[in-house]
């Protein structure tokens, strides 16, 4: 059966999300998406970087992005690179020339040789706001534009209708161009690893090589023939910063997108409710409420995380040591500790929730999540959607969340 090439378009994360007919307008009240001013670390910087307050390094188009990543505080070693033509600069992206990702916790800069500097960064109720502007020449001023072309597909039927993110795998043809898709559920880590990393470079996966990851494609005869494509060989690593597309960068990425996208969601459509509802939530928005508390909860636990690869992996010491500089550590224990064996954190809650976009969730549906996750982390009983979490597991969970995240010990 001869398969029909799929293309799509994003500005910086290259699955997708269910929508609903009935998701509020983020254009209007009480949102006012393009109205409000953002308070997104990367919009309150905006006008500092523009300035050029400490200088940037212009030297070359390497140090340049360096020297950015150093001012937004987002690790050189978690860059992802990506070989499909879904971005805006689409005409730039080919096998020969990835764009390169980078980010942390609330901010992703794009980087194409040649092109121009993609941000997006999330606005802890707004959701994500997106920046495009060109590498600057001399002594040209830096100017970034609020990019709107973004909201197509950031803002469209793989987001829910929110502005969230985009992650997607697809197998690219010889130019980038799509010649099939997969993963059409929504990101994050309950996505089965054989169906990830399409269009993108994989390095540190050892010998584990069950996903699309360093694969082109063809058709011939109405089959879709496997093409091999080893990171760095079809362009030279030194025209990057870094010379990796982590494994577990990778990994970290996808969970991240799969919070962010279910929180973001969630606190829109509370926050619709609550503003239509002023003498309270009606019996429906109530159970709406509830449904997006449990969702979270479950996420955040990583209650369907998909198996993790028994091979033995090589993934870069760099990432790891990096993403856990700004760990919260009780007795030496965080959320940010690795397992890498037989799931991707030691201790299963995200630590995403001690994110801004949590923290800025409704008072109703932040305190309807706490109270969940105290209950199941207490119960000797989970319910069976946490009961993959053994006792030892939760006891250490109480305990961290107890000393790091003041409103769970509070109990409010």
């Amino acid at each position: 059966m001869v398969r029909i090439p799929f293309i799509a378009c994003l500005l910086l994360t290259a699955g997708s999300m269910v929508s609903r007919s009935d998701s509020p307008d983020f254009t209007a009240p009480p949102h006012r998406y393009h109205e409000r001013t953002p308070t997104d670390r990367f919009t309150r910087l905006k006008a500092v970087i523009e300035a050029d307050l400490p200088a940037l390094d212009r030297a070359n188009e390497i140090t340049f992005v360096r020297s950015l990543l150093r001012r937004l505080e987002i690790p050189v070693s978690s860059q992802l690179l990506v070989f499909s033509t879904t971005s805006l600069q689409l005409s730039l992206i080919s096998p020969a020339n990835p764009r390169a990702i980078f980010f942390n916790e609330d901010t992703s800069v794009g980087y194409i040789p040649g092109g121009r500097i993609e941000v997006v960064s999330i606005d802890p109720e707004l959701g994500a706001i997106f920046y495009i502007f060109d590498l600057p020449r001399d002594t040209a001023p830096i100017r970034m534009e609020r990019s709107g072309r973004c909201m197509n597909c950031h803002a469209g039927e793989d987001t829910g209708f929110f502005p969230g993110l985009v992650l997607k795998s697809v197998l690219p043809g010889p130019g980038g161009g799509s010649l099939d898709s997969f993963r059409h559920d929504l990101p994050g880590h309950a996505i089965p690893f054989a169906d990830r990393f399409g269009g993108w470079h994989v390095t540190g996966a050892g010998s584990f090589s069950n996903h699309w990851g360093n694969l082109t494609g063809r058709l011939e005869s109405g089959n879709l023939i496997r093409i091999s494509n080893p990171p760095g060989e079809l362009f030279s690593f030194s025209r990057y910063p870094a010379a990796t597309s982590d494994f577990v960068a990778h990994c970290v990425h996808e969970q991240q997108i799969g919070f962010l996208n279910r929180a973001i969601a969630a606190g829109y459509r509370t926050r619709s409710n609550l503003f239509t509802d002023s003498a309270g939530l009606t019996a429906e928005h109530r159970l709406e409420l509830e449904q997006d508390a449990d969702t979270l909860v479950r996420y955040l636990m990583f209650s369907e995380e998909a198996p993790f690869p028994t091979d033995a992996l090589e993934p870069d010491s760099g990432f790891r040591r990096e993403f856990r500089m700004n760990r919260r550590e009780v007795a030496g224990r965080s959320l940010k500790d690795f397992n890498l064996r037989t799931r991707l954190f030691q201790h299963r809650c995200s630590y995403m929730i001690y994110s801004p976009v949590f923290a800025a969730l409704p008072d109703s549906l932040r305190s309807a999540v706490l109270h969940r996750l105290r209950a199941a982390l207490r119960s000797e009983s989970p319910a069976t959607d946490l009961a993959h979490l053994p006792e030892d597991e939760r006891r250490i969970l109480r305990e961290i969340l107890t000393a790091t995240l003041p409103e769970f010990a509070s109990g409010r």
